[in-house]
Formats: structure tokens, sequence, C-alpha cells
């Protein structure tokens, strides 16, 4: 009987477990002024953050709808509580390789920043920080995305185009 004691005592914490120490206890995050954090929730099975639109992504950024979805993650489009803007979080998947590409997207586009010339060229990355295992990546939002973009300007080429001989 000791020995199973000993055993449930010594094994290791789940990463919910992990996430929510020192957290305030569930009673308190619903009462919590302003923009608490929703209750723990796994990642689909995916490794994508699980969210309902109206609940917070930190006490700062409150969730107002999903912009799209890609290989590294999901953008959403949140309200900014410190700024009063509104802004585009790239919440990338909670896979290692995913979190590691986005720590070296975060330094590229910090660098591009830096230099005036490509400043204007790329989306500027306001800041970045990781919650619950997801890095989130924060940008002003852009009403089009590249995909749009490219998608008009080769509709323009075509009807643009002389007429192709056959």
């Amino acid at each position: 009987e000791s020995e199973s004691m000993e055993s449930s005592r010594s094994r290791k914490r789940t990463r919910q477990e992990l996430d929510s120490a020192g957290d305030p206890p569930p009673e308190r995050e619903v009462v919590a002024r302003g923009g608490a954090s929703p209750p723990w929730r796994d990642d689909d099975r995916d490794g994508h953050y699980v969210f309902d639109l109206g609940e917070n992504l930190t006490r700062r950024y409150k969730i107002l709808s999903k912009m799209g979805e890609g290989t590294f993650g999901r953008v959403l489009e949140c309200w900014d509580r410190e700024t009063r803007e509104y802004v585009a979080i790239k919440v990338v998947r909670s896979i290692r390789k995913y979190r590691d590409a986005a720590m070296i997207e975060i330094d590229v586009l910090n660098r591009l920043a830096e230099n005036e010339r490509y400043r204007s060229l790329c989306v500027q990355i306001q800041r970045w920080f990781d919650y619950r295992n997801h890095i989130c990546i924060v940008s002003l939002i852009f009403f089009c995305s590249v995909k749009q973009v490219l998608h008009v300007d080769f509709k323009c080429q075509l009807l643009h185009s002389p007429p192709i001989a056959h």
C-alpha cells in the first residue's frame, strides 16, 4: 500500500497541471474583471488551440473571429484591450517543429522590421507570447491575405495579357 502512495506522489505532472499551476481557482476566473482566460482545454488532434468566439486569449485579447487556418496554425481576429485596436494573432500549433519554425519567423520579422527598406514589404510584428504551449504572433490586421493578392493579381494578368495564338 505504501508503494502505491509513493508512486502516486512521484508521478510526472501533465502539461495541463503545469500550465494551471499557480492560476486562481476556476470560481475566481469566472468572476475576474475584464478578461479572464478560459478554462483549460486539450488541443485538437492536430495540435491546434481550441477556442470559442468571445473568449479571451490571455487577459489582454478577446477572440472575435477566425480569420484563417494554415499548416502552422490559425489566425484569429482579436480585440487588444491594452491598445484598444483590432489585431491578428497567429496561434501556432503546439507541435515542436512548428513552435521552432515560429521562433525563426519571429526572428526574421524582427530583423526585417529593423531594416527601413523591407519594413513596408511584410507583416509588422507587434509582439509575441507563448500561451498554453502555443507561440502567438500579434500583428495589425490587413484586409486581404497574400493568397488573395496573388489570386487577384493573376486574374488581372490574364485579363490584360495579349491573346494567345493557337
